[in-house]
């Protein structure tokens, strides 16, 4: 098994990687709790960047209630095997203080994209995610950043700041992993007690229909709190819903062809 570098600060990730510039470096950003998801970010990652960065950082800037940043499950020691079972060179886990040192105050916004849907629901979410993937991005400064499709509006968001602020970077989007069941994988399917669970699978089965209208109608039928089911004009057109079961929140969509767009 490969040793992993963990880096805590901007100098020290900058140092890990001051060797590695010749290659093709590749980021996967996460906020730990990994599960099979962000391994298929780690594998995808592995297969074509000669050198593999994960970012372990729970950023609170993305977060507008505190009982959900302080609920969100941390175990770093359980994340750093992850990294090394998949072949992960550096690890950066910075702390809150190393990003958001006293005295910030700049913030990244992608003022349209990052108003709808998710952005309307949790204000300040966006422009949270869009700060800290930014600071990633002139830490590390990697050749390629892998993202899940199930986090589409996340996608739409970066991908928009990247052109807008002429990011050498590429974006590479990997398909969402699903349970066997089709629940999309999320650090937050651990709170649904049994129940819940077997509710919860109406999110995707809703989806799948491709229509927001017939959708809506199940996830209603099946007792889910909608919040929206959309279909949202990123590249491509996605079906995109957010539901609360009990008190937990997921979020899932599927891209449109173009005969459902």
């Amino acid at each position: 098994m490969s040793r992993v570098i963990v880096a805590r600060t901007v100098a020290d990730v900058r140092a890990a990687l001051g060797g590695r510039r010749g290659g093709r470096i590749g980021l996967v950003p996460t906020m730990g709790a990994l599960h099979a998801g962000h391994r298929a970010l780690l594998a995808a990652a592995r297969e074509r960047c000669d050198t593999v960065v994960m970012s372990l950082f729970v950023n609170p800037a993305q977060f507008g209630e505190p009982a959900d940043l302080n609920g969100y499950p941390r175990d770093e020691e359980h994340d750093l095997e992850a990294a090394r079972e998949a072949g992960v060179d550096v690890v950066f886990a910075p702390s809150s203080a190393e990003m958001y040192p006293p005295g910030y105050q700049t913030w990244v916004e992608v003022t349209e994209l990052g108003a709808t849907l998710e952005g309307e629901h949790r204000p300040g979410h966006f422009r949270g995610v869009a700060t800290v993937c930014l600071k990633l991005f002139n830490a590390v400064r990697p050749d390629l950043a892998f993202y899940g499709q199930k986090d589409a509006q996340q996608v739409a968001v970066l991908r928009r700041m990247v052109a807008d602020l002429n990011l050498e970077l590429e974006l590479v989007v990997v398909p969402t992993v699903r349970d066997a069941d089709g629940l999309a994988l999320s650090s937050r399917n651990v709170r649904l007690s049994a129940v819940e669970r077997a509710r919860a699978l109406a999110l995707p089965r809703a989806l799948a229909t491709g229509d927001p209208e017939t959708a809506r109608a199940i996830l209603e039928t099946a007792g889910l709190d909608v919040e929206y089911v959309a279909v949202a004009p990123f590249d491509p057109p996605t079906l995109a819903a957010a539901v609360r079961v009990g008190p937990t929140r997921l979020i899932d969509n599927v891209p449109l062809t173009k005969e459902q767009s």
